[in-house]
C-alpha cells in the first residue's frame, strides 16, 4: 500500500532499496528555502544496518503488509523467547536478538504485539509502559534538587536506566519500554 512520506510513523514497517526497514524516529522539517521534507531513522529487519533517510512531502513510499497478533509470554530459553496465542494455543518462538534489549523486560503471561510478514514473526511490541522494581540505585546526593540531574539505577531484570534523585532502591516505577526511560513512581 503506498503512503505519501508525510505519513510515516515510527513502528511502522515500509519497503525501501529492495528491503523492509523498521521506522525508528521520524521529524518533519519545513526548512525557509525549499520544499518540507521528513528525516526518517530506518533499521533493516533483514541485516540489523540503520539508514538516515530524507523523503520529500510529495514522495510515496510502499507500506509493507504485516499482520499483527496478540501473544502472551511463556519463557525464555536460551537464545529463544516462547510465546502463545490465547485463542488457538499456537505457540511461537523468537531469538532474543529480534526484540533487542527489550526482552529483558519479558515478564510471564505479559501481552505482547507479534508483527509477521509472510508468516514470518518480525519484531515483538511490548505494552507502553510497565511496572520495574529498582534492585539498586546510588544515594541522592544531599541539597540537590529534583530537577538538576538523574542518578543512575539498575533494574531487577538487569537494565540500567536514569531516575530521579528521589527514587530509592527496593521502590516499583513505571519505565516507558519504547525508550527505556523512567515515568514515574508507583505508590
Amino acid at each position: 500500500m503506498k503512503i505519501t512520506a508525510i505519513e510515516i510513523k515510527p513502528g511502522m514497517i515500509i519497503e525501501h532499496k529492495n528491503d523492509y526497514w523498521n521506522v525508528l524516529k521520524t521529524q518533519h522539517v519545513k526548512p525557509g528555502k525549499g520544499g518540507a521534507f521528513n528525516q526518517v531513522e530506518l533499521k533493516s529487519i533483514v541485516k540489523g544496518t540503520k539508514l538516515n533517510e530524507r523523503f520529500r512531502s510529495n514522495e510515496t513510499v510502499e507500506k509493507a503488509e504485516i499482520e499483527e497478533k496478540k501473544f502472551n509470554f511463556l519463557y525464555l530459553d536460551g537464545e529463544k523467547c516462547h510465546f502463545m496465542e490465547n485463542k488457538t494455543f499456537e505457540q511461537v518462538e523468537i531469538p532474543k536478538s529480534t526484540a533487542g534489549e527489550q526482552y529483558k523486560l519479558l515478564k510471564e503471561n505479559l501481552e505482547v504485539t507479534i508483527s509477521f510478514m509472510d508468516e514470518k514473526p518480525i519484531s515483538i511490541a511490548l505494552p507502553n509502559n510497565i511496572e520495574c522494581k529498582i534492585e539498586s540505585t546510588d544515594a541522592a546526593i544531599k541539597n540537590q534538587t529534583a530537577s538538576s540531574s538523574y542518578k543512575p539505577a539498575l533494574l531487577d531484570c538487569g537494565i540500567k536506566i536514569d531516575v530521579p534523585p528521589f527514587i530509592e532502591s527496593g521502590e516499583t516505577i513505571i519505565l516507558d519500554t519504547r525508550s527505556l526511560e523512567y515515568v514515574k513512581r508507583v505508590n
